[in-house]
């Protein structure tokens, strides 16, 4: 049995993140790692107290037909479309991780225990149609602690405040920019004023807010490279998280101590006495990308109370081996990075270039690994003998 105390309790790195107020999720998920008592494992030693998963980690856990073969010898049976089926697996494993997470979710108020599962990525365009599935997936996935994931595309922004006005939890993802990341809290406090007009429970909703980090290196990195001088040299790996501590300035003034003295501050006021919670900063893509960095750079520099770090298995083990925790790593820190970018656009790189470019990619890459998957599934289905189309 899986308690709160067990999962926030463990010595070490994860232990010391976990005490500064940073939730660990794992951003992995497969039927082999819920079947063969692997979630339940990190959940117990190694602090883990939520999950993410995105089109890529399906494509990889389905594509591989590894603990999926009944489930679609049973789907081919029924004659069912690619998309269905690929719903029906996803949303199953959703279901059965949140349920392994159901502890946490209880003990620690809705707070943590959450499993994330994305809206189909072609749909990143389209409002209405990502406000449908938003609310499919929650009906299927019927788990008080899902939270649906949305793209912060500039039509994922209303979405996601119609998604939250009618209750379900939401996870923005792909957040690049600062700017976005702005309309984002804005789109959530919107959403939460709809759904306290609508007379619903504010209390039992959550959000979190997916901003991602070492592909802001990888591209600035490349740039700086070319540039080749010292000073953009000495500029690299600095960027992103750069970008990631001005985003928690900016949470800061919104949900934080410096709220009250800005206007997003004084509605959130508002709605935190009806039961509002804030909308949590979540470090996403925390894997780093160059060898010639530390495997735990993203995890030891983003160190701040009431943020999220969702990483891959290899980055949670690296951080328990040798992660280096020593305290909060980001608020001390804003003056410094403010200097950081502004040195980075006067090497003539554009912030809002890469930062559009990087939304534009994401969108791309989870659209392309959607599309793999859905091939790969239509190719079992048929091996079967039984036309999936």
């Amino acid at each position: 049995m899986i308690t709160v105390t067990e999962a926030t309790t463990t010595a070490g790195a994860l232990g010391r993140l976990s005490d500064q107020g940073v939730s660990i999720w794992l951003d992995d998920l497969s039927r082999r790692r819920i079947d063969s008592g692997n979630l339940a494992e990190l959940v117990e030693t190694k602090n883990v107290v939520g999950v993410t998963t995105n089109p890529s980690i399906f494509q990889a856990a389905i594509g591989s037909g590894e603990g999926y073969e009944e489930q679609l010898a049973d789907l081919a049976v029924r004659g069912v479309t690619v998309d269905e089926a690929v719903r029906m697996m996803t949303t199953a494993d959703v279901r059965a991780a949140a349920d392994v997470l159901r502890p946490v979710y209880e003990a620690t108020g809705g707070r943590d225990g959450r499993v994330s599962i994305e809206v189909d990525p072609r749909l990143a365009h389209d409002t209405v149609a990502t406000v449908a599935e938003a609310k499919q997936l929650a009906w299927l996935v019927d788990r008080p602690n899902v939270m649906i994931k949305i793209p912060a595309t500039r039509a994922g922004l209303p979405a996601i405040t119609e998604v939250l006005a009618a209750g379900i939890s939401v996870n923005v993802t792909l957040i690049f920019s600062l700017e976005r990341y702005r309309e984002v809290m804005d789109a959530y406090l919107a959403g939460l004023e709809k759904a306290r007009a609508a007379g619903l429970d504010l209390s039992a909703i959550h959000s979190v807010a997916s901003f991602f980090v070492s592909r802001v290196d990888t591209e600035i990195d490349k740039r700086l490279t070319l540039l080749g001088t010292e000073e953009a040299l000495a500029l690299k790996g600095r960027a992103a998280l750069a970008n990631a501590r001005l985003a928690y300035a900016a949470y800061e003034q919104v949900f934080g101590s410096a709220s009250g003295a800005t206007p997003a501050g004084e509605r959130f006021a508002a709605l935190a006495a009806a039961g509002a919670h804030p909308q949590r900063p979540l470090w996403a893509s925390t894997g780093v990308k160059d060898p010639a960095y530390k495997d735990t750079l993203y995890v030891d520099e983003l160190v701040a109370p009431g943020t999220v770090n969702t990483m891959p298995e290899a980055t949670l083990n690296a951080t328990a081996d040798h992660g280096d925790i020593t305290g909060d790593t980001v608020t001390g820190g804003y003056e410094q990075a403010r200097a950081d970018l502004a040195a980075v656009e006067r090497l003539g790189i554009s912030y809002d270039e890469v930062v559009q470019q990087l939304e534009d990619e994401g969108v791309a890459k989870f659209d392309k690994a959607w599309q793999d998957l859905l091939d790969a599934v239509t190719k079992s289905m048929d091996s079967k003998g039984v036309d999936a189309e």
